[in-house]
C-alpha cells in the first residue's frame, strides 16, 4: 500500500475539516433536541415544520426501522466502511473542489449517524416536515423525520451528481 504524498494529505485537509464540522453540528443539534423534547413529542415551529424526537433503527428515512438488531449493526458496518472509502477518495482527489466538498458532506453525515448507532443503538432524527399533498405517500403527510447528518448526505449526493454532469459536459463540449 502506497503512502499518500504530503500534498495529497494537504489537499484533503479542508474537506476533512468540513466533515468534522458536519459531524459536530449533527451531534450538537441532536443533543439539544434530546434535552428539549420527549420521544414522540412534536414542537410545532411553522404550519409545515415540527421538531420531534424520533429514534431510527433502520436506514435513511426510517427504511427498515422495524427490522431486528441486525439492520442497525449492518448499517454501522456499512457506515464505517463507507467512511474509510470516502477518506481514501478525499486523499486521492482533494484538489477537485466540488467533488471533494460533496465527499466531505457525505463523510460528515455518515460519521454522525455511525456515532449515534454506536452510542445509542439507533439514529436520532428530529426534523419533521409535513404537507397535506404528501398524505398520499406518507401517513398524515409527514415526510419521515431526519437530521443534520441526513441533510448533509443528501446535499453531498446532489453535489456529486452536479460534479459528474459538469465534468462530463466539459469533456464532451467541442473546443473553440
Amino acid at each position: 500500500m502506497a503512502i499518500p504524498r504530503r500534498g495529497a494529505l494537504a489537499a484533503a485537509t479542508p474537506w476533512l475539516a468540513l466533515a468534522a464540522l458536519v459531524l459536530i453540528a449533527d451531534q450538537v443539534t441532536k443533543a439539544q433536541v434530546q434535552q428539549a423534547l420527549e420521544p414522540g413529542h412534536a414542537l410545532a415551529v411553522t404550519g409545515y415544520f415540527n421538531l420531534v424526537l424520533a429514534y431510527n433503527r433502520g436506514a435513511a428515512f426510517s427504511l427498515l426501522n422495524e427490522a431486528s438488531g441486525w439492520a442497525g449493526q449492518l448499517f454501522t458496518v456499512i457506515g464505517i466502511g463507507a467512511s474509510a472509502f470516502l477518506v481514501w477518495l478525499l486523499v486521492g482527489h482533494g484538489q477537485r473542489r466540488l467533488f471533494a466538498a460533496a465527499l466531505g458532506l457525505i463523510l460528515g453525515g455518515a460519521l454522525g449517524n455511525v456515532v449515534d448507532r454506536v452510542r445509542y443503538g439507533h439514529v436520532i432524527d428530529f426534523l419533521d416536515f409535513h404537507w397535506a399533498w404528501l398524505a398520499a405517500l406518507f401517513p398524515g403527510g409527514h415526510f419521515p423525520a431526519f437530521n443534520v447528518a441526513d441533510s448533509a448526505i443528501c446535499c453531498g449526493a446532489a453535489l456529486l451528481i452536479l460534479d459528474e454532469v459538469l465534468r462530463t459536459r466539459l469533456r464532451v463540449l467541442p473546443g473553440p
